[in-house]
């Protein structure tokens, strides 16, 4: 991780909802989903704000040597959005404790704010996280 990696970065993202990222397309095997209205669904909006914080901090870490994972999301989801419009998060790295990152974001569809809340990431070293799963996996016969 770059020393100019400072807490106060902004986040800005802007992604256009597809008709394949509504409440249906979450898990398309599940049957009480398929019932569901065709709006963004609330999984996919937890991915977007990963995404976003992942395209903010990415410029400051050694890619794809250093990258993030997710580690707590807490986040309301209080307006629906329809496929078509674009959603921009916005957001503020608000604290660095070593390796772990603490986001305040929040989202809007251009018509009302759709979700707000708080997005923590951890640095990890791919080499290492990646050998660690590949452990865990042969210790249950995967």
């Amino acid at each position: 991780m770059s020393d100019s990696l400072k807490e106060g970065l902004l986040v800005e993202f802007r992604y256009v909802v597809p008709a394949d990222k509504t409440v249906p397309n979450l898990y398309p095997e599940a049957e009480e989903f398929q019932l569901m209205p065709k709006v963004f669904a609330t999984g996919f909006m937890v991915g977007l704000f990963e995404w976003a914080c992942i395209r903010a901090i990415k410029p400051y870490l050694n890619y794809p040597e250093e990258q993030t994972v997710g580690i707590q999301v807490n986040v309301s989801h209080i307006a629906a959005t329809p496929p078509g419009l674009t959603i921009t998060v916005k957001g503020r790295l608000h604290k660095i404790e070593g390796r772990k990152l603490s986001f305040s974001i929040e989202a809007d569809d251009g018509t009302e704010k759709i979700s707000e809340g708080t997005h923590e990431r951890f640095i990890i070293y791919t080499d290492r996280f990646n050998r660690k799963m590949e452990e865990k996996r042969a210790k249950h016969g995967g």
